[in-house]
């Protein structure tokens, strides 16, 4: 969250964006094949893998958020030929994509969202599009244009089926996750989602299953201390070093622990304060985040930092509140291993893998923390291989698209199958 744009993003986005040419996989024969490997063939007659197709044109299209009307065009465009789309609009912050296959039996929502942080320093590689051997470089393409593109190829592959082979699927592409989840709140506000059974993000987890998520707050903390002169501190009361000592001992807080989320932690992100010439500082503030497991909720949180202004005996008056964003609070979330869809994940990836899925439990947010909790139905996260998120040279696995592509599909067919 607050990623920010640099200099060089701006020029580069202002470049030309070469093509990238990606080898052929090994060929299969349609999308209604029993494998679920949807392909096309090129006017070359050589066989393209559709979701690493549409890994290089995602990649290919700058979508930092808040700018993602060319890519939600994109998105759109593709999947009117295979389905109902609608277009939602959010204010400010240009347009979700939804797209609906009626099927039979359950309810999946596949989500993805669009947008990438800024484009930072240290690209050593092409951030629009870079292959080299299995990995694909560029801007997003792990977190998570890799794994839109598996749920778009999915989906794609989905529809070739006929209706009683399916299940209901709505497909959901949105806007700024990386800032303050909009894309996704407003869906579930307009109750767009309310029939869903499960939801399916495609973040990136290195193939893991990851059955729920820590939460977070933002926290605002204000001093307010005493002015006097610097030659005599001791008349004063400094609002930066009181404030400090606060901030250096928020570790000692004793912390709520689940046995499958783990425990929280605070992090200070920015503190602020200045004299007024040579006087001692009055005022300083800081912006603190703490990342929180079931069980610590808002009042919890301020009472546990309250306890420990009192013992460290802070003499600056603090104030301690959330800070303001225009979307709810991150809550964390946890899914029950045993249920049907759960089991039913584990078992698609075992047949298509060989080996058991492992399972694991994220450690900051996403917007899978709003589908868990505001919307209240089992998200599951499963995405591809990849690395650098967020960084320079980020890549993701070209192979890895491909399996969880097939993974997807095979386990929208099994929904209907059981």
């Amino acid at each position: 969250m607050w990623a920010g744009s640099s200099a060089w993003e701006s020029a580069a986005l202002a470049r030309q964006r070469p093509r990238v040419q990606i080898p052929p996989g090994p060929p299969v024969h349609s999308f209604s094949n029993p494998n679920g490997d949807g392909t096309k063939v090129n006017k070359l007659g050589a066989v393209v893998f559709v979701e690493v197709e549409l890994l290089k044109e995602l990649v290919s299209i700058p979508s930092h958020f808040g700018k993602e009307k060319k890519i939600s065009e994109f998105i759109a465009s593709f999947l009117e030929s295979y389905a109902k789309v609608e277009i939602q609009e959010v204010e400010g912050f240009g347009n979700n994509v939804i797209a609906y296959l009626k099927g039979v039996k359950d309810t999946v929502v596949l989500n993805g969202h669009m947008d990438t942080v800024g484009l930072g320093n240290g690209w050593t590689k092409n951030p629009w599009g870079q292959v080299e051997g299995d990995r694909f470089y560029g801007l997003g393409s792990a977190d998570m244009k890799g794994g839109l593109a598996a749920l778009m190829s999915a989906f794609v592959g989905i529809a070739k089926l006929s209706r009683r082979e399916r299940p209901n699927v709505i497909f959901t592409a949105v806007v700024d996750e990386e800032g303050y989840s909009r894309g996704a709140w407003e869906l579930i506000r307009s109750k767009k989602l309310d029939k869903a059974d499960v939801v399916l993000v495609g973040e990136p987890t290195n193939e893991k299953l990851m059955l729920g998520a820590r939460g977070r707050f933002v926290i605002q903390i204000e001093a307010f201390g005493r002015k006097a002169h610097a030659a005599r501190p001791e008349q004063g009361i400094n609002a930066i070093e009181e404030l400090s000592k606060l901030l250096a001992n928020l570790g000692k807080i004793r912390k709520k622990k689940h046995r499958k989320l783990g425990a929280g932690s605070f992090c200070t992100l920015e503190i602020y304060g200045k004299a007024d010439g040579l006087s001692v500082p009055e005022y300083a503030k800081a912006i603190v985040d703490k990342h929180t497991v079931i069980g610590e909720d808002w009042e919890f949180v301020k009472r546990a930092i309250e306890k420990l202004v009192q013992k460290l005996d802070i003499k600056a008056q603090l104030k301690i509140e959330k800070f303001k964003r225009p979307t709810p609070e991150m809550l964390p979330y946890r899914v029950r291993e045993n249920l049907k869809v759960v089991k039913m994940f584990k078992r698609v990836f075992k047949r298509r893998t060989g080996r058991e899925v492992e399972i694991t439990h994220g450690k900051s947010v996403g917007d899978f923390n709003y589908f868990g909790t505001y919307l209240g139905k089992p998200t599951l996260v499963f995405g591809p291989i990849g690395g650098n998120w967020h960084s320079a040279d980020e890549w993701v696995s070209i192979s890895s698209v491909k399996r969880v592509k097939g993974i997807y599909v095979e386990f929208l067919k099994a929904l209907v199958w059981t």
